[in-house]
């Protein structure tokens, strides 16, 4: 799978999502074998680049090339400006954000809402690949309505323009995250263009990261809230593809070892404040289904700084540990993500 001229380790990617896929879980995905990652999306708007929030978004520092940075907004001159900027920020790779379904990001005509506008989605398109010389790539979806889907138009639009990769969730925008995504578009597309064509949505398995690719023919797919609390989807898939058989779901203190690694790098990438209120949900993430978690998360909640979240989540699953819950005796030392990069 290349994008441009960047090869990528394999076709499995993290899909781009706003307030998760940061710094931090960028690295502990492609830790566990994502072959690439999106950055959260960044408004192209030049008076909110300074915001922290816009900060900690750009924050490339160490990360595994190839970085992408994705922006998003609807004035093609403002968005060819803030591509420039992200490349001279560190980006390899841009990408162009018409998917986000998101209601404050619609509103301002952004994200999937551009579908409604294909000469605007045009003229974004060219300015963007023209203002920058690293490869640009689109996450998109089926079309604004259901009933008026017009992705074969904008995917063909999109390669005409010289964009290098489209990744397509199989929803239009008023699905949302309703309904289950669908495939027979992703599949009609990728035989109507010959760039490279990354299939997403619904893909929460090995069997069916398996399926989409086979049925779509899709060169990669693109995993989003599948991998939330649950990084090491991409080990599970990888294996499954090479060899057809399963991994062994991890051990209790295995996820225990990687949630305390990716706290820890909360915290140091966000600092005290930021970091224990951003933990919280994916804290939430890893330790759904277990037992007497929703206990421990209410309780959790109210945690008010690092020192003891942190404390709070080990003595949790401790006492999983201590239940007899876990698959072996195995011990696995904490992740070090920082000794990773």
């Amino acid at each position: 799978m290349y994008i441009g001229s960047y090869q990528l380790s394999n076709n499995l990617i993290v899909a781009p999502m706003a307030g998760v896929t940061d710094r931090p879980f960028r690295t502990l995905c492609k830790y566990f074998g994502a072959g690439h990652a999106v950055s959260e999306m960044m408004t192209s708007d030049q008076t909110l680049r300074m915001s922290k929030k816009s900060l900690y978004r750009a924050n490339f520092d160490g990360e595994l090339a190839p970085i992408s940075a994705q922006i998003a907004g609807s004035d093609p001159e403002q968005l060819a400006d803030a591509a420039r900027y992200q490349v001279a920020n560190g980006a390899q790779i841009v990408d162009i954000n018409m998917g986000c379904p998101a209601k404050k990001v619609c509103n301002k005509l952004a994200g999937s809402a551009l579908l409604q506008d294909e000469d605007l989605v045009a003229r974004i398109l060219d300015a963007v690949v023209a203002a920058v010389d690293v490869p640009v790539t689109l996450k998109t979806r089926l079309g604004y309505l259901n009933g008026q889907e017009n992705i074969l138009r904008v995917a063909q639009r999109a390669e005409q323009a010289g964009i290098a990769a489209l990744a397509l969730h199989g929803r239009t925008r008023e699905d949302m995250y309703l309904n289950t995504a669908r495939y027979d578009l992703i599949k009609l597309v990728k035989q109507n263009i010959s760039i490279p064509l990354i299939a997403n949505g619904d893909i929460d398995s090995p069997e069916k990261a398996k399926y989409v690719l086979d049925y779509t023919g899709a060169d990669a797919i693109m995993i989003g809230r599948a991998a939330q609390g649950r990084p090491w989807i991409f080990r599970e898939v990888a294996h499954y593809l090479k060899t057809g058989e399963h991994l062994a779901a991890p051990e209790i203190a295995e996820v225990k070892a990687v949630l305390m690694g990716h706290l820890a790098e909360l915290y140091q990438f966000y600092g005290e404040y930021s970091g224990c209120r951003i933990a919280r949900k994916h804290i939430a993430w890893y330790t759904k289904g277990l037992r007497s978690s929703n206990e421990f998360r209410q309780s959790m909640y109210k945690v008010e700084n690092t020192a003891e979240q942190a404390k709070v989540v080990a003595a949790y699953f401790d006492q999983l540990l201590d239940q007899g819950l876990r698959m072996s005796d195995v011990q696995v030392e904490a992740v070090n993500l920082l000794e990773i990069k």
